[in-house]
């Protein structure tokens, strides 16, 4: 990692000589074009972001700070690979690391390592407003992975099922939905109480003994305060099919809040429905209870989601492919054990 003062914006290095040699630095505007092509060649015409489809909107993005691009060009100007760092969770602070691909014909010319590398040790250090990055590294292959360790992420919870298999028809390298395993790091630490829920306190502290930021953590035993309403938000993403609520305050509707965007969900096909809940509500554990009863099950911890630490839970209207997940850490193995039980238990429960 470079100072926070250095001011280096391009990286050059040597690279094998069957490959045209490339850099690594910020996005530029005519680099829209080339992302949109990259997307294409690697993903066809089936990504589920449209905007990586948009050379304008792409530019735009960048332009207002939404997403931040790192782009891996030739000499000629050619864009041969990219990754990002954009907002998606509610925490302004918390910035997700991903959409990365590289052309097949780089593959093996280090540029996700060179590009993973200007991002952290170049461009995150300049940017304080940056105080926690997570990623989702899709479980069809071991390779994106690998980078966990490398860049001091820790993992904390894993999205069953997240994408669909169609978004990878183009490489044909998953036949059922795509799960991921979400890693955060921590560059501004902020030590906060949280509340576990006694289906998942074992579970929680284990993930919770490898972060790389302090919690005073007590088991989450209080009832929702009487006439507490909820306060939630419904995000869809159509061509994968995912619902995604966040829970902002757990009141006393919560079942019918959640019924009601379930029902909201199911109008627009979701099959994956995701729940974040905020772990610093002593009631949380009334929340839980509830979802279980619903079919949800176990996902993991997501720190800073709303600025304090989330909970993730989920549920598939869908069939999970566990036989086709690739987990590489230990811990990510035991993890997914911990979920796939409770998703069986899961699986007698009707209540939608």
């Amino acid at each position: 990692m470079t100072d926070n003062n250095e001011q280096t914006t391009q990286t050059t290095q040597t690279t094998p000589k069957e490959h045209e040699p490339f850099t690594v630095d910020s996005f530029r505007p005519e680099d829209a074009k080339g992302i949109v092509e990259l997307f294409r060649a690697v993903y066809g015409e089936n990504y589920p972001i449209r905007l990586f489809y948009d050379p304008e909107a792409i530019a735009a993005a960048n332009r207002e700070g939404r997403y931040y691009s790192i782009v891996a060009r030739t000499n000629a100007g050619k864009v041969i690979g990219v990754t990002h760092l954009f907002r998606s969770a509610p925490c302004q602070s918390l910035y997700e690391s991903g959409l990365g691909l590289v052309l097949k014909e780089f593959r093996n010319s280090g540029a996700t390592i060179r590009l993973m590398d200007f991002l952290f040790g170049e461009f995150v250090p300049r940017n304080p407003q940056i105080e926690e990055i997570f990623g989702e590294a899709v479980c069809n292959h071991p390779y994106m992975q690998k980078s966990v360790t490398r860049f001091h992420y820790i993992e904390t919870a894993i999205e069953v099922a997240l994408m669909p298999a169609e978004a990878y028809t183009q490489e044909k390298s998953a036949e059922g939905r795509v799960a991921t395993l979400n890693a955060f790091r921590c560059y501004k630490p902020k030590p906060h109480r949280i509340f576990l829920p006694a289906p998942y306190e074992q579970e929680l502290r284990r993930i919770y003994a490898r972060l790389d930021d302090a919690r005073d953590i007590v088991p989450s035993e209080a009832q929702i305060p009487d006439g507490v309403p909820s306060h939630a938000e419904l995000d869809v993403f159509d061509f994968a099919r995912v619902a995604r609520i966040a829970v902002h305050d757990i009141g006393t509707d919560f079942r019918d809040c959640i019924r009601d965007l379930e029902s909201e969900a199911g109008i627009r096909k979701a099959v994956v429905f995701q729940v974040s809940l905020d772990l610093t509500q002593p009631w949380v554990g009334e929340a839980v209870a509830i979802l279980r009863e619903k079919g949800y099950f176990f996902g993991g911890a997501l720190p800073r989601w709303f600025d304090n630490d989330g909970l993730l839970m989920q549920k598939l209207l869908c069939p999970p492919d566990f036989e086709g997940i690739v987990m590489v850490s230990d811990f990510a193995k035991e993890l997914l054990n911990v979920i796939k039980a409770d998703w069986q238990r899961a699986q007698t429960c009707h209540i939608l």
